[in-house]
């Protein structure tokens, strides 16, 4: 057992090892400063879009790993994972990558994958939005397949409750601290009125003016409702740590969001990042570190697409 330890050990560090944030210092010096020219410029243009592009990188990583299968349109070999419950109608962000792709590819022909673009994307978002920066780690290859049936499976719901959160965040390596931090990329972005109409209606730990607030553009029997509100009711454009002063106030938007300080075993992670903003952005950096070496394809695993939405 000590020694199959010692070589799954092994085999991980060899493969963080292949990543790199200078990866492509040599290879692609123009790649960095053109992602992070047309991120800020789709933020600019839409604020709600920052929030987007880090829920992407996300919802891609759950699924096989960070890998840019997220991306994928339909295939004859394999379902998109855009049609995930999780993704299907709510993911957003594509065209802003697709132009990212096209920008490098012009610069890099055949270099940057966009696996890496997805992950720099996220960094860069939460910069734009006055969050937390990190050191990015690069060399991600691009996979040939997706898995729809895997998304759905892996990538947390907003109707799960705290022992689905804590399990699907495990089975990706990620501690309960991790989960709490990265839930907190909910202070800024949207949701739809399907994903919190049962808690603002049937909910009773949820603050009642809060409540009131939220029905008012979400009809308890309106069938399918796309209308949006804010994640973060109090400043849903600014990456801050309102969301957890948020759930200590029981207005927490989705259930996954309230489970965090309902209480339970993660009411300390949360009242501690509701107090110290500076130690829940050092949190949320690490666990997107973390979340960003998910089984990355590297070496000659996968390939670096020329479009991301179809395989080479």
């Amino acid at each position: 057992m000590k020694l199959a330890c010692f070589v799954l050990m092994t085999f991980t560090m060899s493969i963080d090892a292949k990543l790199t944030p200078n990866y492509y210092s040599k290879s692609c010096p123009p790649a960095l400063p053109i992602i992070r020219a047309v991120v800020g410029e789709a933020i600019a243009k839409e604020r709600r879009m920052g929030a987007s592009l880090i829920r992407l990188h996300f919802h891609d990583c759950f699924v096989q790993g960070c890998d840019a299968s997220i991306l994928l349109k339909e295939n004859p070999s394999f379902e998109t994972e855009q049609k995930a419950l999780q993704n299907f109608k709510s993911a957003r962000g594509y065209e802003v990558i697709d132009k990212i792709k096209s920008e490098v590819e012009k610069a890099c022909p055949g270099v940057v994958s966009c696996a890496d673009i997805l992950t720099i994307a996220a960094h860069d978002s939460s910069l734009y939005m006055n969050g937390p920066t990190w050191k990015v780690k690069l060399g991600r290859r691009d996979s040939t397949t997706a898995n729809k049936q895997l998304a759905e499976q892996n990538i947390p719901k907003a109707f799960d409750d705290l022992d689905e959160l804590i399990t699907s965040f495990s089975r990706q390596g990620l501690s309960v601290r991790d989960m709490v931090a990265l839930s907190g990329a909910h202070t800024i972005g949207q949701a739809q009125c399907a994903t919190f109409r049962d808690r603002i209606y049937k909910e009773n730990n949820i603050d009642t003016g809060f409540a009131k607030t939220r029905r008012r553009s979400c009809p308890e029997n309106a069938g399918r409702n796309n209308s949006l509100a804010p994640l973060d009711l109090a400043t849903p454009n600014l990456f801050d740590n309102k969301y957890y002063k948020n759930l200590i106030q029981k207005k927490g938007l989705l259930h996954s969001d309230q489970v965090l300080f309902n209480g339970d075993s993660t009411d300390a992670i949360v009242t501690s990042y509701s107090k110290n903003i500076d130690a829940f952005f050092r949190d949320f950096a690490s666990a997107m570190v973390k979340m960003g070496d998910i089984n990355p394809l590297t070496g000659s695993s996968g390939e670096i697409r020329k479009v991301c939405s179809v395989v080479n």
